[in-house]
């Protein structure tokens, strides 16, 4: 039951119109969606922190063929935040500073796409912690089935 209810809210969770599902491993899944194309693996935060959530926060491993881009994180934060906010992904005893919109985080490079690719690996959950003037807070994620997720969604873009 519960990973039926997992998939549906990662649907609904996801950008994406067109997906077919690579596969569901604990709090993660993997989609493709052929039309654009792209693969990715995704995960709603298990654990937010401060006030009430303004948004459902979710954290992707997204791969795109056609620009030669694998690896790509984004994360949509459970509020809003202004600027000058900092956001901070800790995984795997790592810290990594993360470019800001208005409610998303992304790395500032594919070097650090996969240090942090790599860092999920082998760690057992990561959080992100944002500060900002009046709207600190932290989404925290579990790790396990993020690998297999992340897996699925590149082998799953190999063939476009």
């Amino acid at each position: 039951m519960r990973r039926a209810l997992l998939a549906a809210a990662l649907l609904v969770a996801s950008p994406a119109m067109a997906r077919d599902s690579l596969g569901i491993w604990n709090n993660w899944g993997a989609f493709s969606d052929a039309g654009v194309p792209r693969c990715y693996a995704i995960a709603m935060a298990d654990k937010v922190e401060g006030r009430m959530n303004e948004l459902q926060p979710y954290f992707t491993v997204g791969n795109w063929p056609r620009r030669g881009a694998r690896g790509e994180i984004h994360v949509r934060l459970s509020r809003k935040i202004g600027p000058g906010a900092t956001v901070t992904l800790s995984v795997g005893g790592q810290r990594f500073s993360l470019v800001a919109g208005a409610a998303d985080a992304w790395s500032a490079d594919r070097r650090m796409d996969a240090a942090v690719v790599a860092a999920m690996r082998s760690a057992s959950s990561m959080s992100v912690t944002v500060r900002s003037a009046g709207r600190n807070f932290t989404d925290t994620y579990t790790l396990a089935g993020a690998a297999s997720a992340m897996d699925a969604a590149l082998l799953g873009c190999a063939q476009n």
